[in-house]
């Protein structure tokens, strides 16, 4: 009889502790208020993390290019898919300055840059692309 209550305290304590390691860096937070629209809002100690174009991101990259003059077309493309690898060699270019100013603040592990007539979010380190804004650029 102790042996089966101290075998059964054991199970409790370790699938306790499991779950606590698999859910304890997983919190998913989702602001949809006014106030916040458009914010990138990324907690460093997750485990993952999950980094996107807000639509107020969105709306101001649409905007800037929309009244900008046309860019120069990049020679060869290649499809950009979100999860994808983005090559050094691809010709990226940083977004200018005043645009970068106006959008939201990123986690410093991830950079946007303009490839060809799209935008995207990358992992600077990987170069795995978060998020694509295509033909936004004209």
């Amino acid at each position: 009889m102790h042996k089966f209550l101290l075998f059964a305290l054991i199970g409790m304590m370790l699938s306790s502790c499991a779950s606590y390691t698999a859910t304890s860096s997983r919190v998913a937070v989702k602001d949809d208020s006014a106030a916040n629209a458009g914010r990138v809002a990324v907690k460093e100690n997750s485990a993952a993390i999950v980094v996107r174009f807000s639509a107020g991101d969105r709306a101001v990259i649409e905007d800037y290019y929309r009244k900008s003059a046309p860019a120069k077309s990049s020679p060869g493309s290649m499809p950009l898919l979100k999860g994808g690898w983005l090559p050094a060699d691809i010709g990226a270019e940083p977004l200018p300055p005043a645009l970068e100013r106006k959008l939201s603040p990123l986690p410093s592990s991830h950079e946007r840059q303009k490839v060809g007539r799209s935008v995207v979010l990358i992992e600077k380190k990987t170069r795995v692309i978060a998020d694509v804004l295509y033909n936004t650029v004209k």
